[in-house]
């Protein structure tokens, strides 16, 4: 595939995925989104022509301001002011991939042809996204209610040819990519500023990015925890289908299956065994891995019926000919979402620290942190400090966003989302419970070599082998800072989705 066409098809993670991964794919408008977005400027500029009442961002300011009436001389004025004033963001740079995503969602959204912008701004951005022209955007600013305000505003101020962009690697003026491209900076027709900055696409764009990077973190933290089970010469029992057959709870279902597939043919698995019962950390993988699962595909179920939704405001409907001024632009289920993400990956963490703790704990016939001679060496004890670490920040940062409000804009937005901050501490939690899985990974194939002879899963084998290529087993102390990278990088570039076909 070297072109995706923006059309009114639905935009699924898998689509989203490939275009992430292949930067070299370039999009385009479909006709019929093209004949979409003309048919509703026509029908805009009609209807503004013939007025007699106000239209709300269209010939009103904005807000509080939304009584006050612009003369039709002063909308194009209208719509510079809106974009140029909004763009108050602060704090770091949103990262450029996420930046790209934005582009994609913001055209996706506008070739619904409800928003009554002009074909040419959908264009350019259209433009920009093939070309990698990345706006400079900042994380801090929106409140997630009338749509990703200051966000947008950043991403659409190179339209206009203003703001930043990188390009080619290089951070520069937006004017400086216009002028390399021959393009003039645009001016905005009525409404057209609106509806580049009400909509969902700061925190859509992060949501997206959320849920694949957490597709992998759940696949991960079950053959992980397959590795800890073994290593720690764990119990299958508690993984047998007809415990699951009587909570039928889809992902306990699911991740007891995986775990068992994984181990099917473990050596260590069918040994006897001298103990009865296992720490809950082993014994109730598939519950809590499972809740988090049934809460990953509820939220990413509502994040992708967000993505492909209109979220400006007023949306414009030609063939009823009404103009509506309502709330799409409200990121409410985004934030509640977001932040049962947030709490449903903590808990992978969560468990995964606890079953390093018991790892390193001397127990099962392990070595005490798992080294040959503790004392002399400290082994595996910090890691699990560090896990343990990581696990108090996340608990922190799964407070939820989305419970607190601060009126704004005199009172006519008296109640907020906040679901742009509940986005970028998810995206911080994703960061952190990759970390701590890789932690676990760090002390479970370690663990896994005292139970040598015996074999672990044929699958999982195949994967220690090539994890040992770059985490060494450690006999004596060293700086594990470096080990423990490198057992991040493995998870980030090992391509579990194939090579462990048979569990997933």
């Amino acid at each position: 595939m070297n072109k995706y066409i923006i059309d009114s098809n639905f935009l699924d993670y898998k689509s989203i995925s490939v275009l992430l991964k292949n930067p070299e794919i370039k999009i385009s408008l479909s006709a019929e989104a093209i004949q979409r977005i003309e048919k509703c400027r026509n029908y805009l500029d009609q209807k503004i022509a013939q007025a007699s009442v106000p239209i709300y961002g269209v010939n009103t300011g904005f807000g509080s301001l939304c009584d006050t009436s612009i003369s039709e001389s002063d909308l194009e004025q209208l719509q510079y002011n809106l974009v140029v004033s909004h763009a108050c963001g602060m704090g770091d740079e949103v990262k450029p991939e996420i930046v790209k995503l934005m582009l994609l969602l913001k055209v996706q959204a506008l070739s619904r042809g409800y928003s009554g912008v002009a074909i040419e701004t959908v264009q350019r951005l259209v433009d920009f996204y093939n070309n990698d022209i990345i706006p400079v955007v900042y994380q801090l600013g929106s409140l997630g209610a009338s749509g990703d305000l200051s966000p947008l505003a950043h991403l659409s101020l190179p339209l206009l040819g203003l703001g930043e962009v990188y390009f080619k690697g290089e951070r520069m003026p937006s004017a400086e990519v216009l002028t390399h491209f021959n393009w003039k900076p645009l001016r905005l027709k009525s409404k057209e500023g609106l509806a580049l900055l009400n909509g969902t696409q700061f925190m859509g764009a992060y949501s997206v990015q959320i849920c694949l990077r957490t597709f992998s973190l759940s696949k991960w933290a079950d053959v992980i925890s397959a590795i800890s089970l073994d290593a720690f010469d764990g119990l299958i029992s508690p993984f047998h289908p007809l415990i699951q057959e009587v909570r039928p709870h889809k992902g306990q279902r699911n991740t007891a299956q995986r775990v068992r597939e994984l181990l099917t043919d473990s050596e260590i698995t069918k040994q006897s065994k001298k103990h009865v019962q296992d720490p809950y950390s082993f014994r109730c993988i598939p519950q809590v891995h499972g809740a988090s699962k049934d809460t990953i595909d509820y939220v990413s179920d509502v994040i992708a019926r967000e993505i492909n939704s209109v979220t400006d405001n007023p949306t414009v409907f030609p063939d009823e000919d009404l103009i509506i001024s309502a709330g799409n632009f409200h990121g409410q289920p985004i934030a509640i979402s977001i932040d049962s993400l947030c709490i449903a990956l903590a808990e992978l963490g969560n468990i995964s620290e606890r079953r390093t703790y018991q790892l390193i704990s001397g127990k099962r016939n392990l070595p005490h942190f798992l080294v040959v001679n503790p004392g002399l060496n400290s082994g595996f004890m910090i890691p699990q400090y560090t896990a343990a670490s990581i696990v108090n920040q996340n608990k922190i940062l799964c407070t939820p966003a989305s419970v607190d409000s601060i009126e704004s804009s005199q009172g006519q937005e008296d109640h907020v989302s906040m679901g742009a901050n509940a986005v970028t501490k998810a995206w911080r939690v994703v960061e952190n419970v990759e970390r701590i899985l890789a932690i676990e990974l760090f002390n479970a194939v370690q663990a896994l070599e005292f139970r040598r002879p015996l074999k672990s899963g044929s699958a999982i084998e195949k994967m220690v082998e090539e994890y040992r290529k770059i985490v060494p087993f450690i006999e004596n102390d060293c700086i594990m800072h470096d080990q423990m990278k490198s057992s991040l990088r493995f998870i980030r570039d090992y391509p579990i989705h194939n090579d462990i076909s048979g569990a997933f």
